[in-house]
């Protein structure tokens, strides 16, 4: 179990890393407007706001938001199916009449990206994940099997209509922390990051930024980290 030492050494190594990415003048730490994967022109200059259009896809009639700061065996990535499902169940209601986000931030941001990334930064080793005995060098939370429920996991989850977004502070700050280590270039790594991200996940300013937005948007809150 976590407890009040365990999320004060996260707080300070995060802090340092933020520090640190800052001073290597990461650019990814400013304002981002990353367009989704078909984000149609609107306004009247015809310019698209794939973040704004994002979020408004929060329409659904029951709202539910899902923060995930930390991995947490990845309940984030099983929990908004069980939400979903036990809303149809109790309710007769559908999938498309929830409206279901998870943010990812801070230590769980790794929790978007693709298999290549876990192997080539081993965020399995970083954050004490495991595939069977050893560091998992693959997401396991993409798509997880094993369990009596279909549709698990991240992949899954956007598949069944899930908006998913991850903090680009978090993956700046890995970006800085992961060219600190290894001498490369930090925008370069970023770039490489955001690129890499699972199909459908949308990067988002911030991660707490995302939070106040999805609760403006009717959403209620669930901790998942």
């Amino acid at each position: 179990m976590l407890d009040s030492n365990t999320f004060s050494t996260h707080r300070r190594g995060f802090l340092g890393r933020l520090g640190a990415a800052i001073a290597l003048g990461v650019t990814g730490l400013g304002p981002v407007r990353l367009a989704a994967e078909s984000a149609a022109p609107d306004g009247p200059s015809g310019a698209a706001d794939p973040l704004e259009d994002w979020f408004n896809r929060i329409n659904g009639k029951h709202r539910m938001l899902f923060d995930a700061p930390l991995p947490n065996s990845g309940f984030a990535a099983v929990w908004p199916r069980i939400y979903m499902n036990t809303m149809n169940a109790t309710y007769g209601s559908k999938d498309p009449d929830d409206s279901v986000v998870v943010i990812f931030r801070h230590q769980a941001a790794p929790l978007a990206l693709q298999d290549a990334m876990w192997a080539k930064y081993k965020f399995g080793e970083q954050l004490g994940i495991k595939d069977g005995d050893k560091p998992a060098m693959r997401n396991v939370y993409a798509t997880i099997t094993g369990l009596p429920i279909p549709g698990l996991g991240v992949a899954e989850l956007l598949k069944g209509g899930v908006l998913i977004g991850v903090c680009n502070v978090a993956l700046s700050v890995m970006a800085g922390d992961i060219a600190t280590k290894t001498g490369g270039n930090a925008d370069a790594i970023h770039a490489e990051l955001v690129a890499n991200r699972i199909a459908g996940v949308q990067v988002v300013p911030s991660g707490v930024m995302a939070v106040g937005r999805c609760q403006e948007k009717g959403c209620n809150y669930c901790f998942a980290g």
